[in-house]
């Protein structure tokens, strides 16, 4: 039985309000999957396939022409210039959801769609399984029924990461048919800067890219300061700059910008660093095994890391705009996530202690005085087992983000 995944909903009610769905997002994280589930009856097309490249390449208006009612054309990046026949062959039928588009390489499947589907498309973002999706898997629930010390489930999941792959793409997958964490993420490493970073954007020297990647990896969390990046990595801060855009655009790390207004407080204008999925972190850190995790100087960078990354999933597979930011003031006060809902800002902290301290609130605390009214009530996701209230501020274990 395949997965189901929280974007399917999501997926359907665009079809109905647009002529074409594209679906994009890293290498790997069920977009195909989830376009044949959700149109079964639509013929699917891969123009990774270099015959049926070719014969769209050929006779574009022929080939589409074929599908009078519509196809899945899966990484479609790959012929761009088919997105200028698609229009026209839309516009002609007036129908909703009739072509659904999937592609791993943003650069390439946003300029195309911009220049030639504008109006006529929505657009999706498939990261890997949310935690939610993870509970449904026979790997999820045997760990949760074993008896374990604290936190032990907890940095297994962001230890192995959440690519459909590593659990067979399979709600009753045993654990004896999945790929072993560390090899699979050395070949995905592998085909990613051999085939889409070399063949799509033209970067030519491999061996100081991976260097680039390795130290972006030990920035996680931190502010992302480029001309030292740049120094460390032995590249000008241009290429640096080109490098972190390639990175940010196949969805390998995200750049959490900094809320702009500054309620009388100079603020920081750097973004922050995390990596979209902490089992490709980990790989990059040479965490060996969960156990390591648990024990290593980066666990903290590695939890913001998994709890932004969850956020985010939960807010795209419903469909809305990833609007998530962090605030910190020139004095080093920091709230790690902040998203603004209607006309409240609201502050988010993240530990990954399992013993919660009042301490940990002292920055939501200087933030709702600096914000005064525009401010909504704090909360804090940590890496214990229980959620309560304290002084009105909101305490959540981890387990919460696989409930929402």
């Amino acid at each position: 039985m395949t997965l189901a995944r929280q974007a399917q909903s999501t997926l359907l009610r665009l079809s109905q309000a647009f002529r074409v769905v594209a679906i994009t997002g890293p290498r790997q994280s069920g977009k195909t999957t989830l376009a044949q589930l959700c149109f079964p009856e639509k013929p699917y097309l891969s123009l990774e396939d270099l015959d049926v490249r070719h014969r769209a390449q050929a006779d574009p208006r022929g080939f589409l022409a074929q599908f009078p009612q519509g196809a899945v054309l899966d990484e479609v990046q790959r012929l761009p210039d088919l997105l200028s026949y698609l229009q026209g062959v839309v516009d002609q039928r007036q129908r909703m959801g009739d072509f659904v588009l999937t592609g791993s390489e943003q650069f390439g499947l946003r300029a195309g769609i911009s220049q030639s589907l504008a109006g006529r498309v929505a657009h999706i973002e498939l990261l890997p399984l949310s935690l939610k999706e993870l509970a449904r898997t026979r790997q999820f629930q045997d760990l949760a029924s074993k008896p374990s010390g604290p936190n032990q489930a907890l940095m297994h999941w962001m230890w192995q990461g959440s690519y459909p792959a590593l659990y067979a793409g399979q709600a009753g997958a045993s654990e004896e048919s999945m790929a072993a964490p560390n090899d699979w993420y050395a070949q995905f490493l592998a085909t990613y800067v051999q085939r889409d970073v070399r063949q799509i954007t033209g970067v030519q020297d491999l061996a100081a890219f991976e260097r680039f990647v390795l130290l972006c990896a030990g920035r996680c969390g931190q502010l992302l300061n480029m001309s030292s990046l740049a120094s460390d990595a032995g590249v000008s801060a241009n290429t640096a700059k080109h490098w972190i855009s390639v990175l940010q655009a196949s969805y390998i790390i995200r750049l959490l910008e900094p809320w702009h207004e500054n309620f009388g407080k100079r603020l920081v204008k750097m973004p922050k660093l995390y990596f979209l999925d902490t089992g490709l972190l980990c790989h990059l850190l040479r965490i060996e095994s969960p156990a390591a995790l648990a024990q290593h100087a980066l666990r903290g960078a590695v939890f913001e890391s998994w709890v932004l990354a969850e956020t985010l999933k939960h807010r795209l597979n419903q469909g809305f705009r990833p609007d998530i930011y962090f605030w910190r003031d020139n004095h080093g006060t920091e709230v790690d996530l902040l998203y603004p809902q209607g006309d409240l800002l609201y502050p988010v902290e993240i530990k990954s202690g399992q013993t919660f301290s009042p301490d940990w609130l002292s920055a939501i605390d200087k933030f709702r005085r600096y914000a005064g009214t525009k401010a909504g009530p704090g909360a804090v996701v940590y890496g214990g087992e229980e959620s309560f209230s304290f002084k009105e501020q909101a305490i959540y274990s981890w387990q919460v983000l696989g409930q929402g």
